[in-house]
């Protein structure tokens, strides 16, 4: 393989969804959609039953390091066998998978760290099946966090959902909605704030970020009238980091005007107080293409922005365009410094 860079690492996501569904598909048609060199970490025998599910001709070769991909001819997908097994049954979740799901995982994430990666894209996991097999972690992104870890600290991660130049993140994550007022707090903001600036610079090459901040209340709080987490929360936040770390942030903006794409186009990302508050307007304008980036992490790390899909597995029905975005934006990322 005449592949100057290392490649971007795949995970193979839940055997049971789409995540290898939508790699097999690309793969097909890898040299019209100009995809980057990828190497997939996962079970070869189970990607054979799924290629041959959906009718599809792609080559597969069975290796045991990224070394051994330097071998291989490009016109196959070279997918290294983690030592973890699933059959192949669309649709219907198996405990028995999760080492396959969490070792893929593991297995890219230290390609990276050791450099013979330089990015990870990781397939859809289905987090509930992973729970029942003894997961202990809240979601994905707290697990990749977990492997990134430095004398035992793990990094905080920031999730950023991103349609082409539009960006959102949300400040509090996969929590009820009625527990955002008890989590959403000043330091939170701030860290957030800074995680997102650190990034838009290293690995997105803006040299000055431009950062919008929403209110938690309709029209902002309108000066306490309807809410004062603005005032007391919010506010000291964008004081801090103005004074602090020399940081300028526009807001707190109403959520229900900040992502009019008037608005939105003034910065480069828009950072919310809670979930939905970011990740409906993503999604709303990029359904089947949206990307999630998980930032400050000391690897780069992008994902399709969808489920698994459980109902779409082996039909070959489910849309690779969220997938392709994120292994181009990856590829982007670490090749050019910015999208």
């Amino acid at each position: 393989m005449a592949e100057e860079q290392a490649p971007i690492a795949l995970t193979i996501g839940e055997p049971a969804g789409i995540g290898p569904d939508l790699i097999l598909q690309l793969f097909a048609n890898r040299a019209e959609q100009e995809l980057p060199y990828c190497v997939l970490f996962g079970d070869p025998e189970f990607l054979r039953a799924r290629n041959q599910r959906l009718g599809l001709d792609v080559k597969i070769a069975a290796i045991s390091s990224v070394e051994d991909a330097h071998q291989i001819s490009s016109d196959e997908l070279c997918v290294i066998d983690v030592g973890n097994t699933a059959t192949d049954a669309p649709g219907f979740l198996d405990q028995s998978n999760a080492p396959l799901v969490t070792n893929s995982i593991k297995r890219a994430v230290t390609a990276v760290h050791i450099d013979q990666a330089r990015a990870v894209v990781t397939a859809p996991i289905h987090k509930a099946n992973l729970y029942d097999a003894g997961f202990e972690y809240p979601g994905h992104t707290e697990f990749l966090a977990s492997l990134c870890s430095e004398n035992g600290v793990a990094p905080r991660p920031v999730m950023m959902l991103a349609h082409k130049d539009k960006r959102a993140i949300p400040v509090t994550i996969h929590i009820a909605l009625k527990d955002v007022f008890s989590r959403l707090t000043t330091g939170r903001i701030v860290e957030t704030v800074r995680v997102a600036h650190h990034d838009l610079r290293e690995k997105f090459g803006i040299a000055m970020p431009r950062i919008g901040l929403t209110g938690l209340n309709p029209h902002a709080g309108e000066d306490g009238a309807m809410g004062d987490e603005e005032i007391h929360i919010i506010k000291p936040a964008i004081a801090e980091l103005a004074e602090r770390y020399d940081i300028k942030v526009a807001g707190p903006l109403p959520a229900d005007t900040a992502f009019a794409p008037h608005i939105w186009s003034c910065y480069d990302v828009m950072i919310a107080m809670y979930h939905d508050q970011a990740l409906i307007p993503v999604k709303a304008i990029g359904f089947d293409a949206g990307v999630n980036i998980t930032l400050g992490l000391p690897i780069v790390r992008t994902s399709p922005d969808h489920g698994t899909a459980l109902s779409l597995a082996g039909t070959g029905q489910a849309s690779p365009t969220s997938m392709y975005e994120a292994i181009k934006l990856a590829d982007s990322m670490t090749t050019q410094g910015d999208v």
